[in-house]
């Protein structure tokens, strides 16, 4: 018997040791060769690739082609996963890689046709622009094809082999970063849906116009909308299935200061953009080096540029300016034939085309995509698959989407090819007039002296007689609601070396009142501009110390705003005397340490529940019940607005104070049910995680806590360290108040010493979660640490033609 225990045994112990040595050679296999020479196809002469302790390539080559073949080389190698998300996203594949849960998203991305658009602009992209898309996609292509020793464990795990990069994807990738940072659309289908029970002025209220303006003049669209008959639900399921985009209170910061402001009598610059935090994070560090060409900075998979960073001439940083640059547009379809939809010169024929979608496991779905004059229908996703596979009621109208990032030519790529190699302030601006989408706040200072800000991108013209303002879906069968052109390149806002020494943007309105040209009405609120504003003066001469200092900033003006009507906040609730006595002393410092951040919040996320859900209705609400009402709640309580405060479903008419008890008594509840009945345990640190999300593996229960990243950050959504405060539920943990949109990198340029440049992203190099690069800058960029910009490795791996 003991024998036959023993044999077990050492059977036992003979499996794990295989098992280790496989994860070993498997691990072995799929990292990348970062040393020594290797012979590869489309190289025209040898390109090396130095690696610091970071993982940071610096890329050198004979020629700008031969060198973003490297970079394509070198995404493939650490970001293959994530180049492939990128292109599936991109093109409208998730279903066959992920099954039918992504049919939906899928649909709407080919109804949006973001693929087909890609590849109808691909056509127009020539000369060096063209020869460089083409080299990047050879160097990923050429890394897939005969240097992939074995796939990244994504791969492995859904049984799926990496696609081949094609020049379209890369334009694709673009437009789907314009999407992300431009979401007007969902705040038009917000508008019309409130329409259908709220009057005009009440919708004001609730989407009140940026501080210290007053609302577009529109005529009654309640009154239109409700005149036409419209389906309270047209347009919900592609809002539903839409990628996220254009979330409220989601930003980004930079500045510039003069050399009259700073030690070194150079400029300096900082940036931080604010997006989705992702594993791996979106950006990719790299150091660029050709003849005549040196460039260092955050390029991002599926681009061969460096978007954000430093040349040998100047440093430059982008901020949203969030235009309104998509536009709905309300379709008529003829009563009696469905292939027809009014247009102001009679019955026109709806363009349609037919797509399929394979889908994982299951039988492949065709669609049919439609388009009108104005553009894609979007109310066609999801949905369209049953038109063809069963009967379903006509609807009398569709709608369209208008979208500059979908309008050919498209120069953004040519862009950021010209902003890499500008030597000058003028040639950076010059370059930017070619940037269409996403429209972007561009800071530049260059080693002359000279400082600057563009607002770079294409913008409509709407008629004078455009009497909706771009706020809601407008009939497409009227002429007068079709935009009238584009705004000229050179009259968008600038500014440059104001007497006052330098430039700040913070997404907030980013021109004069006097201003002649539309731009936008929705602004994000201005806290974060505010802060920078009282922060830069605060130094007489700023070190690159004192602009990391400002990036780390943690002061709330929006909490110090509230703070007021929450002190006044009564309550029965057994822990509402600690919790007072916590906020008591609180000055709007969201330190991780604390408490009453956390119990701000959940007050902030219950007030808008008590404020609105019973006006809303049970349909509308929970479409809302996770916006950021800020301003809003600002405007009802510090008005006492009694309309809001009273709960129309009850006898009693109640107070804007009563609001403001229940919303502290429905805070206290979900705190001591979520973290235990120690107030003093509920500290922001421990509430408020980062989370770097991993696609699609976050989705998984069991690999979601193997390839997502954690940890605890400071801040809030209007700091100008910005940790957006997640008031939806995790899917999976039922977490609130998780930080899932932040500074995805910090930079700060020094154009007197670029040595003293520095940098960081939110998670590290490596897409491989097994490589210790996957997780290397999470503390250092929780912390508010940096790496150099400009530095060198002795990991020296050299690419040599065939």
């Amino acid at each position: 018997m003991m024998k036959w225990i023993r044999r077990a045994l050492a059977a036992l112990v003979l499996l794990a040791v295989a098992m280790v040595a496989a994860v070993w050679f498997y691990t072995r296999q799929a990292s990348p060769q970062t040393e020594g020479r290797l012979a590869v196809q489309g190289l025209k002469a040898a390109v090396t690739i130095t690696r610091d302790e970071h993982g940071i390539p610096t890329i050198e080559g004979e020629s700008l082609a031969d060198v973003m073949w490297g970079l394509g080389f070198v995404h493939a190698q650490d970001r293959l996963w994530q180049l492939e998300m990128h292109k599936r996203i991109g093109s409208g594949r998730l279903a066959e890689a992920f099954g039918s849960s992504a049919l939906d998203t899928d649909q709407f991305l080919r109804a949006l046709g973001v693929r087909r658009t890609a590849m109808r602009q691909w056509e127009s992209v020539g000369g060096d622009t063209r020869t460089t898309v083409e080299a990047y996609a050879a160097g990923i292509n050429a890394f897939v094809r005969e240097h992939m020793k074995a796939r990244p464990p994504e791969f492995v795990v859904l049984g799926l082999e990496p696609g081949t990069w094609e020049p379209a994807d890369t334009v694709a990738w673009t437009t789907m970063m314009a999407w992300d940072l431009g979401g007007n659309w969902n705040n038009e289908l917000l508008r019309m849906g409130l329409s259908l029970k709220l009057p005009v002025e009440r919708i004001n209220e609730l989407l009140p116009p940026y501080p210290g303006t007053q609302p577009l003049p529109t005529i009654d669209y309640a009154a239109l909308f409700r005149g036409l008959r419209l389906d309270a639900s047209l347009g919900q399921p592609a809002l539903a299935a839409a990628p996220e985009s254009g979330l409220d209170g989601i930003g980004s910061n930079n500045w510039v200061v003069a050399g009259s402001h700073t030690e070194s009598g150079k400029p300096l610059l900082a940036n931080d953009p604010h997006l989705r935090l992702s594993v791996p994070a979106l950006w990719y560090f790299a150091r660029l080096q050709a003849p005549g060409f040196k460039v260092a900075g955050a390029t991002m998979p599926g681009l061969p540029a460096v978007i954000l960073g430093q040349n040998e001439h100047l440093a430059w940083g982008f901020t949203n300016t969030a235009p309104d640059v998509q536009d709905l547009y309300l379709e008529q379809i003829h009563a009696d034939d469905p292939t027809l939809y009014r247009t102001p010169d009679g019955w026109a024929k709806f363009e349609s085309e037919e797509e399929i979608i394979r889908v994982k496991g299951k039988a492949d779905v065709r669609v049919i995509v439609r388009a009108t004059r104005h553009g894609p229908v979007i109310s066609d996703a999801p949905g369209a698959a049953e038109r063809l596979t069963g009967p379903r009621a006509q609807p009398t109208h569709a709608l369209a989407m208008r979208w500059t990032a979908l309008e050919t030519p498209n120069t953004t790529l040519e862009a950021a090819l010209g902003l890499n190699r500008a030597r000058t302030v003028d040639e950076f601006v010059q370059a930017a007039s070619q940037h269409l989408a996403p429209m972007q706040n561009m800071v530049v200072a260059d080693a002359q002296g000279r400082i600057g800000m563009v607002s770079a991108g294409r913008v409509p013209v709407r008629k004078p007689e455009h009497d909706l303002k771009g706020l809601v879906p407008a009939p497409g069968w009227d002429a007068k609601y079709d935009w009238a052109g584009y705004l000229d390149a050179m009259l968008t806002p600038r500014e440059f070396d104001p007497p006052r020494g330098w430039i700040a943007t913070a997404n907030q309105r980013i021109h004069p009142p006097e201003y002649p040209h539309f731009i936008t009405s929705e602004w994000t609120l201005p806290y974060r501009q505010q802060r920078i504003e009282q922060l830069l003066p605060a130094h007489p001469k700023h070190n690159v110390e004192t602009m990391a200092s400002i990036q780390a900033d943690v002061v709330s003006l929006a909490a110090r705003r509230l703070l007021p009507l929450l002190r006044r906040a009564q309550s029965d609730h057994p822990l509402a005397p600690a919790a007072l006595q916590q906020l008591a002393a609180f000055d709007g410092q969201m330190t991780t340490d604390r408490v009453a951040p956390t119990i701000l919040w959940a007050w902030l996320r219950h007030v808008p529940q008590v404020l609105f859900a019973d006006e809303l209705g049970a349909d509308l609400w929970p479409q809302v019940a996770n916006r950021n009402f800020q301003d809003a709640i600002e405007g009802v309580l510090e008005n006492d607005n009694g309309w809001w405060c009273d709960d129309k479903t009850s006898v009693p008419v109640e107070t804007c104070q009563q609001a403001i008890d229940m919303a502290m008594t429905r805070a206290l509840t979900e705190l001591q049910g979520a973290y235990g009945p120690e107030v003093s345990s509920w500290n922001w640190g421990r509430v408020h995680l980062a989370r770097s999300e991993h696609r699609p593996f976050s989705r998984v229960g069991p690999l979601a806590r193997l390839f997502e990243l954690r940890t605890p950050t400071p801040g809030d959504t209007y700091t100008v360290n910005a940790t957006r405060v997640a008031l939806k539920a995790d899917p999976l943990s039922g977490e609130r108040y998780l930080n899932e949109h932040g500074p995805s990198l910090r930079a700060v340029y020094d154009l007197a010493d670029p040595s003293r440049s520095r940098f960081m992203h939110s998670t590290g190099q490596s897409g491989l979660p097994f490589s210790g690069l996957y997780r290397s800058f999470v503390q250092p960029w929780a912390e508010v640490r940096y790496v150099p910009v400009w530095a060198r490795g002795d990991r020296v791996l050299t690419l040599l033609p065939e």
